[in-house]
Protein backbone atom coordinates (compact mmCIF):
# COMPACT_ATOMS: atom_id res chain seq x y z
CA UNK A 1 0.00 0.00 0.00
CA UNK A 2 1.09 3.37 -0.97
CA UNK A 3 2.73 5.37 2.30
CA UNK A 4 1.32 8.28 0.63
CA UNK A 5 -1.79 9.98 0.92
CA UNK A 6 -1.82 11.49 -2.43
CA UNK A 7 0.95 13.02 -5.10
CA UNK A 8 1.06 16.09 -3.87
CA UNK A 9 1.80 14.82 0.11
CA UNK A 10 5.16 13.54 -2.57
CA UNK A 11 5.97 16.42 -3.75
CA UNK A 12 5.64 18.11 -0.58
CA UNK A 13 8.22 15.39 0.87
CA UNK A 14 10.45 15.84 -1.48
CA UNK A 15 10.27 19.06 -1.56
CA UNK A 16 10.98 19.08 2.36
CA UNK A 17 13.76 16.05 1.98
CA UNK A 18 15.49 18.67 -0.78
CA UNK A 19 15.37 21.66 1.86
CA UNK A 20 16.84 19.61 4.78
CA UNK A 21 19.67 17.73 2.23
CA UNK A 22 20.27 19.68 -0.71
CA UNK A 23 23.13 21.75 0.37
CA UNK A 24 25.25 18.76 1.45
CA UNK A 25 24.06 16.88 -1.38
CA UNK A 26 25.66 19.85 -3.58
CA UNK A 27 28.72 20.35 -1.57
CA UNK A 28 29.14 16.21 -1.91
CA UNK A 29 28.80 16.44 -6.51
CA UNK A 30 31.07 19.64 -5.74
CA UNK A 31 33.79 17.75 -3.54
CA UNK A 32 33.83 14.76 -5.83
CA UNK A 33 34.21 16.52 -9.43
CA UNK A 34 37.05 18.31 -7.45
CA UNK A 35 38.82 14.99 -6.30
CA UNK A 36 37.85 13.71 -9.57
CA UNK A 37 39.17 16.48 -11.69
CA UNK A 38 42.51 16.79 -9.05
CA UNK A 39 43.67 13.16 -9.88
CA UNK A 40 43.17 13.27 -13.89
CA UNK A 41 45.44 16.60 -13.28
CA UNK A 42 47.68 14.60 -11.22
CA UNK A 43 48.19 12.04 -13.31
CA UNK A 44 48.72 13.82 -16.12
CA UNK A 45 51.44 16.09 -14.29
CA UNK A 46 53.16 12.75 -12.71
CA UNK A 47 53.19 11.63 -16.67
CA UNK A 48 54.88 14.53 -18.20
CA UNK A 49 57.33 15.03 -15.36
CA UNK A 50 58.30 11.14 -16.07
CA UNK A 51 58.84 11.86 -19.97
CA UNK A 52 60.53 15.24 -19.06
CA UNK A 53 63.14 13.00 -16.60
CA UNK A 54 63.59 10.77 -19.29
CA UNK A 55 64.47 12.93 -21.69
CA UNK A 56 66.60 14.70 -19.94
CA UNK A 57 68.13 11.51 -18.64
CA UNK A 58 69.00 10.28 -22.19
CA UNK A 59 70.97 13.45 -22.88
CA UNK A 60 72.94 12.81 -19.84
CA UNK A 61 73.59 9.43 -21.03
CA UNK A 62 74.92 10.99 -24.58
CA UNK A 63 76.71 13.27 -22.67
CA UNK A 64 78.68 10.55 -20.69
CA UNK A 65 78.77 8.43 -23.83
CA UNK A 66 81.27 11.66 -25.37
CA UNK A 67 82.92 12.56 -22.31
CA UNK A 68 81.57 15.83 -21.94
CA UNK A 69 81.45 15.65 -17.98
CA UNK A 70 80.73 19.88 -17.29
CA UNK A 71 77.41 19.15 -19.58
CA UNK A 72 76.76 15.99 -17.69
CA UNK A 73 76.77 17.76 -14.61
CA UNK A 74 74.58 20.25 -15.99
CA UNK A 75 71.65 18.02 -16.90
CA UNK A 76 72.36 16.21 -13.53
CA UNK A 77 72.16 19.18 -11.63
CA UNK A 78 68.75 19.67 -12.78
CA UNK A 79 67.42 16.08 -12.40
CA UNK A 80 68.40 16.37 -8.62
CA UNK A 81 66.64 19.80 -8.89
CA UNK A 82 63.51 19.57 -10.49
CA UNK A 83 63.21 15.83 -11.05
CA UNK A 84 64.29 14.32 -7.83
CA UNK A 85 61.12 12.64 -7.13
CA UNK A 86 62.04 10.42 -9.91
CA UNK A 87 64.07 7.36 -10.52
CA UNK A 88 65.77 8.70 -13.29
CA UNK A 89 67.71 11.28 -10.43
CA UNK A 90 69.07 8.33 -8.72
CA UNK A 91 70.54 6.87 -12.05
CA UNK A 92 72.31 10.12 -12.95
CA UNK A 93 73.74 10.15 -9.44
CA UNK A 94 74.85 6.96 -10.31
CA UNK A 95 76.10 7.52 -13.31
CA UNK A 96 77.74 10.66 -12.20
CA UNK A 97 79.66 9.01 -9.55
CA UNK A 98 80.72 6.00 -11.49
CA UNK A 99 81.95 8.48 -13.97
CA UNK A 100 84.07 10.77 -11.07
CA UNK A 101 85.48 7.94 -10.14
CA UNK A 102 86.71 7.15 -13.48
CA UNK A 103 88.17 10.54 -13.44
CA UNK A 104 89.61 10.06 -10.02
CA UNK A 105 87.36 12.90 -8.20
CA UNK A 106 86.74 11.07 -5.18
CA UNK A 107 85.12 13.83 -3.65
CA UNK A 108 82.47 14.63 -6.33
CA UNK A 109 81.66 11.05 -6.21
CA UNK A 110 81.28 10.80 -2.79
CA UNK A 111 79.09 13.65 -3.23
CA UNK A 112 76.61 12.27 -5.65
CA UNK A 113 76.37 8.54 -3.62
CA UNK A 114 75.69 10.91 -0.79
CA UNK A 115 72.47 12.18 -2.73
CA UNK A 116 71.26 8.33 -2.97
CA UNK A 117 71.81 7.59 -0.11
CA UNK A 118 69.48 10.69 1.43
CA UNK A 119 67.21 10.91 -1.28
CA UNK A 120 66.75 7.21 -3.10
CA UNK A 121 63.02 5.81 -2.28
CA UNK A 122 64.21 2.21 -3.24
CA UNK A 123 66.40 -0.01 -0.01
CA UNK A 124 68.17 -1.15 -2.97
CA UNK A 125 69.43 1.97 -4.67
CA UNK A 126 70.40 3.13 -0.84
CA UNK A 127 72.56 0.26 -0.35
CA UNK A 128 74.43 0.31 -3.70
CA UNK A 129 74.92 3.88 -2.86
CA UNK A 130 76.04 3.15 0.64
CA UNK A 131 78.55 0.03 -0.63
CA UNK A 132 80.25 2.40 -3.65
CA UNK A 133 80.61 4.89 -0.97
CA UNK A 134 82.04 2.78 1.90
CA UNK A 135 84.56 1.53 -0.61
CA UNK A 136 86.00 4.91 -1.83
CA UNK A 137 86.17 5.73 1.63
CA UNK A 138 88.15 2.62 2.45
CA UNK A 139 90.58 3.64 -0.23
CA UNK A 140 90.80 6.68 1.62
CA UNK A 141 92.23 4.92 4.80
CA UNK A 142 88.88 6.51 6.54
CA UNK A 143 87.90 3.17 8.39
CA UNK A 144 85.54 3.79 10.87
CA UNK A 145 83.45 6.38 8.18
CA UNK A 146 83.84 3.05 5.43
CA UNK A 147 82.60 0.11 8.34
CA UNK A 148 79.60 2.68 9.66
CA UNK A 149 78.37 2.44 5.95
CA UNK A 150 78.19 -1.25 6.04
CA UNK A 151 77.39 -2.35 9.87
CA UNK A 152 73.22 -2.26 9.46
CA UNK A 153 72.45 -3.70 5.26
CA UNK A 154 69.20 -1.35 4.13
CA UNK A 155 68.58 -4.31 2.03
CA UNK A 156 68.85 -7.83 2.75
CA UNK A 157 69.83 -8.65 -1.29
CA UNK A 158 72.92 -7.09 -0.21
CA UNK A 159 73.48 -8.45 3.18
CA UNK A 160 76.13 -10.48 1.80
CA UNK A 161 78.16 -7.41 0.21
CA UNK A 162 77.77 -5.79 2.86
CA UNK A 163 79.36 -8.41 5.40
CA UNK A 164 82.26 -9.25 2.79
CA UNK A 165 83.35 -5.36 2.82
CA UNK A 166 83.27 -5.20 6.57
CA UNK A 167 85.56 -7.86 6.26
CA UNK A 168 87.83 -5.81 3.56
CA UNK A 169 87.48 -2.99 5.87
CA UNK A 170 88.22 -5.00 9.20
CA UNK A 171 91.36 -6.68 7.09
CA UNK A 172 92.69 -2.96 6.34
CA UNK A 173 92.65 -2.49 10.06
CA UNK A 174 94.31 -5.61 11.02
CA UNK A 175 91.40 -7.08 12.61
CA UNK A 176 91.32 -10.46 11.56
CA UNK A 177 89.36 -12.06 14.00
CA UNK A 178 86.62 -10.12 13.17
CA UNK A 179 87.07 -9.70 9.53
CA UNK A 180 86.86 -13.86 9.45
CA UNK A 181 83.74 -13.72 11.22
CA UNK A 182 82.17 -11.08 8.86
CA UNK A 183 83.89 -13.25 5.64
CA UNK A 184 81.77 -16.33 7.23
CA UNK A 185 78.48 -14.20 7.48
CA UNK A 186 79.10 -13.42 3.82
CA UNK A 187 79.72 -16.53 3.30
CA UNK A 188 76.45 -17.98 5.02
CA UNK A 189 74.30 -15.19 3.41
CA UNK A 190 75.46 -15.81 0.00
CA UNK A 191 73.48 -18.30 -2.38
CA UNK A 192 74.55 -21.78 -3.19
CA UNK A 193 76.42 -21.66 -6.13
CA UNK A 194 77.16 -18.28 -6.86
CA UNK A 195 80.80 -17.46 -8.53
CA UNK A 196 81.66 -14.91 -5.34
CA UNK A 197 82.05 -18.02 -2.84
CA UNK A 198 85.56 -18.49 -4.03
CA UNK A 199 86.59 -15.02 -4.11
CA UNK A 200 84.85 -15.01 -0.35
CA UNK A 201 86.85 -18.35 -0.02
CA UNK A 202 90.34 -17.05 -0.70
CA UNK A 203 89.71 -14.12 1.65
CA UNK A 204 88.56 -16.69 4.75
CA UNK A 205 91.92 -18.35 4.09
CA UNK A 206 94.14 -14.95 4.15
CA UNK A 207 92.74 -14.64 7.46
CA UNK A 208 92.49 -18.13 8.90
CA UNK A 209 94.06 -19.08 12.52
CA UNK A 210 97.39 -20.40 11.84
CA UNK A 211 97.57 -24.31 12.76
Amino acid sequence: MDIYASDDEKGEEIKQWWRDNGRSVIIGIVFGATLLFSGRYWLNYQTTLAEQASSTYQQLATLLTEDKKVEADEKTQLLLGEFSSTPYAVFAALDMAKKSVELNDSETAKTYLQWVIDHADLTGHKALAQLRLSKLLLLESKFDLALALVTQPTSVSFASLFSELQGDILVAQGKDSEARSAYQTAMMTLGQGQPRQSIIQLKLDDVAIPQ
